[in-house]
């Protein structure tokens, strides 16, 4: 079965749904010991028994399919401001996946209705708040498979409004399904809300590390920085993987770079943290990032229900939806991607102090003009405001279903803080590549190395120079939009500056 990875998550994903739709043997096998296992006079949690403290009560034989539908119903009590469409739609993606590595015991129809939501984009709309991360992602599960049974909504077309559900299977000419034994179950047992937004913003994450080191690129030119803190010998004594992948990126952006030969004999002794040590940072957080990744893709590629059905018939009941890995891992994203957001800052303050010719807040006429002083303030905050968001999530612990439930992972918050530091950064992001395009303009006519030359142009293209107050926005969210579509490191990658 296809193997889904941060890195090309959306065509695997969608290779993945292609291929359960064509075959799912896995699913089919699952749910004849599933149907077997019915006939034993044997109780089996969630099967034929109640959920959490409930486990001990057994459910008639008459009642197993209220008993599903029940479980849908008493957990879908999410509240908060609904998961993003995209992110609800990878939510549906990974839940098929899971289902379909065949441990799960979910039925046929079951299985084949969320295979046609997700081929016709038919994205339910889930809080985001209520889970705790432990027994999967329980009520946003929940309200993800409303829908099924002809309850909840779906987004609109647009993913800014929302349907009934029961009027959109209406246009599609379908009905509700009934839930057989152990639908309910599969279905809201899981890790999909917390592995959803981790892969979405880890994705977006591998290229940012690229553009952080571009914008420090730039602003190590258009501050009169010394190359020699990037030397390849430096590094090698030193080997962290993603200090060398720096170092080694700076180097390729700066070459050719007549700037740098300039001030090559300056007496410049050395450079602020801020620019000396980018490869120790920027590394140290690509380093952080690629262990998430990897603990990201595990879960993805994982079955993280309860209780899990084997190819020799056993059922087991085990704690695979308990979503400590991916909480520590989210954390440790946020960490890593909030210091990228913090360097940045700083460099973007030092491109304002006037120094090494640069004018004064980057405006040659400045007192009638506050220059790019203001926009610091906002790379400011946020930075401030990702270390609120980066206090651990997953250090806390609140017992649920009456002490059965006694440790849980909090992945959810520690997922979704994921997410707002990730914007966060690119913002402040953002904040730099403007703030020094504007300085290197000031360095005409010398030329700063290629790669900086062209990501100066990709700016240029869409951000004109400034040189009087203006409505800094006209600047700012085409700059947000030119860091979240990855614009300037697909640039430089067409023009064959291919950044590792």
């Amino acid at each position: 079965m296809q193997r889904i990875r941060v890195a090309t998550l959306y065509t695997d994903l969608a290779d993945s749904i292609r291929e359960l739709s064509r075959s799912a043997d896995g699913v089919k096998r699952s749910r004849a010991i599933v149907e077997s296992a019915l006939l034993d006079g044997e109780a089996y949690y969630g099967i034929n028994t109640g959920f959490g403290a409930l486990a001990g009560k057994r459910v008639e034989p008459g009642l197993l399919a209220t008993l599903q539908r029940n479980l849908l119903l008493s957990h879908a009590v999410g509240l908060g401001d609904p998961v993003p469409k995209s992110i609800a739609r990878l939510m549906l993606q990974l839940k098929a996946h899971a289902l379909g590595l065949g441990y799960s015991g979910v039925s046929n129809e079951t299985f084949d209705r969320l295979l046609l939501f997700v081929r016709e984009d038919m994205i339910p709309v889930i809080p985001s708040r209520g889970s705790v991360g432990a027994s999967g992602d329980l009520a946003p599960l929940a309200h993800m498979s409303l829908p099924l049974i002809g309850l909840g909504s779906f987004w609109d077309g647009d993913g800014k409004g929302s349907v009934p559900a029961s009027d959109v299977l209406r246009a599609h000419g379908l009905s509700p399904i009934v839930l057989q034994p152990k639908d309910g179950l599969s279905l809201i047992n899981g890790t999909q809300l917390m592995a959803a937004y981790c892969a979405w913003a880890l994705h977006r994450a591998l290229r940012l590390a690229c553009l952080a080191d571009v914008a420090s690129a730039m602003s190590l030119e258009a501050l009169q920085g010394s190359i020699k803190p990037f030397d390849e010998r430096i590094h090698a004594i030193r080997p962290h993987p993603g200090q060398r992948v720096v170092a080694s990126n700076v180097r390729t952006l700066l070459g050719e770079s007549e700037i740098l030969e300039s001030h090559r004999n300056c007496g410049k002794v050395q450079d602020p943290y801020s620019l000396r040590c980018v490869p120790q940072v920027h590394g140290a957080s690509r380093d952080a990032l690629a262990y998430a990744v990897d603990v990201v893709e595990t879960e993805m590629n994982s079955v993280t229900d309860n209780p899990l059905v084997f190819e020799d018939g056993s059922i087991i009941s085990g704690g695979n939806f308990h979503g400590q890995p991916l909480a520590l891992a989210a954390d440790f994203a946020a960490i890593a991607l909030a210091e990228l957001g913090s360097i940045s800052e700083r460099r973007t303050f030092l491109l304002l102090a006037g120094h090494d010719g640069l004018p004064n807040l980057l405006m040659t006429e400045t007192g009638i003009n506050s220059g790019f002083m203001i926009p610091q303030y906002t790379a400011a905050a946020l930075v401030s405001e990702n270390k609120v968001l980066c206090h651990p999530a997953s250090v806390d612990s609140i017992p649920t279903s009456q002490g059965q439930e006694d440790h849980v992972s909090m992945g959810s918050v520690s997922a979704l803080k994921l997410a707002q530091v990730l914007q966060n950064v690119e913002s402040v992001l953002a904040i730099e590549v403007i703030t020094a395009a504007q300085a290197l303009d000031y360095r005409k006519p010398l030329k700063p190395g290629r790669g900086v030359a062209l990501a100066h142009d990709i700016i240029r293209a869409v951000i004109p120079h400034r040189e009087s107050d203006y409505l800094f926005q006209e600047d700012l969210l085409p700059a947000l939009e030119l860091v979240r579509s990855g614009g300037v490191v697909d640039g430089l990658a067409h023009t064959g500056i291919a950044l590792a």
